[in-house]
């Protein structure tokens, strides 16, 4: 198998056709074939290989850039202005009302960044790797000559400047003192010492960064779980060349994605066709289709697709199995020229596999069954799929 990805990847212009095949049955691990074959899959790399070393330079430059413009600028000005007091004198202080105030931006962003924090830090809890030390730390952010203010300090100033003035009921504002307050989600993991970051931090400002450039959408829970595969596959490439840039690769290769699953996110669009009411539709249509016994007795149970099928679509199956399981099932997806049609079969094999327990059981067995889900084996749900697939 390894011999067929490297003779399609060998051929100076890559037969798409000839490569989803093949990564739909599952793309080993061995030597970065996984991470290159979903830069192509995504749409970042394109298919003639001649462009690949000019087109990466070039993306990895103006991620540079957004990390300059985003995060160390916007940092800069913060600690040149917190310092003294002449900032209040100035057309734009902290409590400018003007929408257009960067003082307005900064603030507003740190509300998005301190939810991205939340779910960043509880990624892949029973994994050490999100925790660990990244072997590649951003040197442009973490270079100990630059004044300015982190993401890391940012996140700390904001939490405990809302821990420590607390509001008492009489209206007195109590500023409690911070050695006291509960133990706040910034003690849960100790912070790695200056010049290093955990994969986490490399996480969340992949997600920051997101959010910046895509204010119509800004930030959604669940987000955290679809960049965590991203990331964690190519921060663990092989090949050390692309290792070193997992980065800017996961940010635009987590941007291509995003593009197309973004209607779910969205919810103004959950009842139009392209939003995620219809998907979920979807899966209970095709089931009526193949196993119209198990749709009517869901139906009886008043057990609507939105209880389950809206995590399982939303987040491309991302809490329903263990990492490598996730990473596993995303080949199939990647590979799927109709996109995420296949998606809606894998959800119709998971439901089909436990019809035995489905008709048996109960409404609340019935839930439980499905927010979580018993069977592991991705291998086994991926043929049934597949198998779906082919009867149509």
């Amino acid at each position: 198998r390894i011999a067929d990805f490297q003779e399609v990847l060998g051929e100076p212009t890559v037969a798409l056709a000839k490569l989803r095949d093949l990564c739909f049955s599952g793309i080993p691990f061995d030597g970065g074939l996984r991470c290159l074959c979903w830069k192509i899959l995504l749409n970042y790399l394109p298919l003639e290989k001649a462009l690949w070393s000019s087109l990466l330079k070039k993306q990895r430059d103006l991620y540079s850039q957004f990390l300059k413009e985003m995060i160390i600028q916007p940092g800069i000005a913060k600690a040149n202005l917190g310092v003294s007091r002449e900032d209040v004198t100035l057309e734009d202080h902290p409590l400018n009302p003007n929408p257009d105030s960067q003082w307005n931006t900064y603030f507003k962003d740190n509300e998005v960044l301190l939810q991205i924090d939340k779910d960043v830090r509880r990624l892949y809890p029973d994994m050490a790797f999100f925790q660990r030390p990244t072997d590649y730390p951003c040197l442009l952010i973490l270079d100990p000559q630059n004044e300015f203010e982190t993401l890391r300090k940012r996140v700390e100033q904001t939490t405990l400047k809302s821990q420590t003035v607390a509001r008492n009921r009489s209206g007195v504002t109590n500023v409690s003192s911070p050695l006291k307050t509960t133990p706040s989600s910034l003690s849960e993991y100790e912070v790695l010492p200056n010049g290093c970051e955990a994969h986490w931090e490399v996480v969340e400002r992949i997600l920051f960064i997101y959010a910046k450039l895509n204010p119509g959408i800004a930030y959604v829970q669940g987000m955290n779980e679809i960049v965590g595969p991203l990331y964690y596959t190519f921060a663990t490439d092989p090949n050390s060349e692309w290792k070193e840039h997992a980065e800017a690769d996961t940010f635009f290769c987590f941007t291509n994605l995003m593009a197309e699953i973004r209607d779910n996110f969205i919810k103004s669009l959950d009842d139009s066709q392209c939003g995620i009411t219809y998907k979920m539709e979807k899966v209970y249509s095709t089931l009526k289709e193949k196993d119209v016994e198990l749709y009517l007795k869901l139906q009886e149970q008043n057990i609507k697709p939105q209880f389950f099928a809206f995590r399982w679509l939303t987040l491309l199956l991302s809490q329903e199995f263990l990492l490598p399981d996730v990473i596993r099932i995303w080949d199939s997806l990647f590979a799927d020229d109709k996109r995420f049609d296949f998606l809606l079969l894998v959800c119709c094999a998971m439901l089909t596999l436990i019809r035995d327990q489905l008709l048996e059981g109960d409404f609340t067995l019935n839930m439980r069954l499905l927010q979580d889900y018993p069977i592991s084996d991705v291998h086994l749900i991926l043929k049934k799929a597949k198998e779906l697939q082919d009867s149509k």
